[in-house]
């Protein structure tokens, strides 16, 4: 029986093969700009070329974590003034199982407890516009936002002058929610908190 591949080495292949991609050693030769032979002769198409083997590589690897049933879930660690939480989150590189998703559903009251209890007092924004824009918010938008979404994520931005927790709440596939392309069968909200005063800046 041959050895299936774990999360962690599926991640440190995707990491290679991006490097590879990046320094040019991977190409998919095939792909044009326009399709006009006149006017891609003009056009560099190498970082196109570089991005499309990667993303066929890509979707290797996701057809790999289905027929073998590798998660994608790794799981995190964040400390926020003296409290810790250990959550899941799927990589960014890999899919989510069906299997990944339950335990996702399953760890988002944790992480919504944890993100209310450590932005308590803070300012709330809900980014839109691709977190170009925020609109200031409420508590009882956030709860409002939290029973219509199925998974969370957290993330922090923090030096000694500033902190901002940011919640990600999620729907459907995740891989599909992080870059918007899956609505509306998946996507996410994201709800800042930053101390008063201050603006979101992740």
């Amino acid at each position: 029986m041959s050895k299936v591949y774990t999360t962690q080495e599926l991640i440190q292949v995707l990491a290679a093969e991006r490097q590879a991609c990046l320094n040019g050693k991977r190409l998919k030769l095939e792909i044009t700009v326009s399709g006009n032979p006149v006017i891609d002769q003009f056009i560099r198409t190498d970082g196109l070329q570089q991005f499309t083997a990667y993303q066929d590589f890509k979707a290797a690897i996701h057809d790999y974590q289905k027929e073998n049933q590798v998660s994608g879930i790794i799981w995190r660690e964040v400390t926020v003034k003296g409290k810790n939480l250990n959550y899941p989150e799927v990589n960014t590189d890999l899919i989510a199982l069906a299997s990944d998703l339950e335990i996702l559903k399953s760890a988002k009251n944790s992480i919504v407890e944890f993100w209310f209890e450590v932005s308590m007092g803070m300012d709330l924004y809900l980014s839109f516009n691709n977190s170009k824009q925020y609109q200031q918010i409420l508590t009882s938008d956030v709860e409002r936002i939290v029973q219509r979404t199925e998974w969370a994520s957290l993330c922090k931005w923090e030096n000694s002058s500033f902190l901002e927790m940011i919640l990600q709440l999620g729907w459907g596939k995740p891989e599909e929610a992080y870059y918007k392309r899956g609505r509306p069968g998946s996507g996410s909200e994201y709800i800042h908190a930053v101390n008063p005063g201050n603006r979101p800046i992740g």
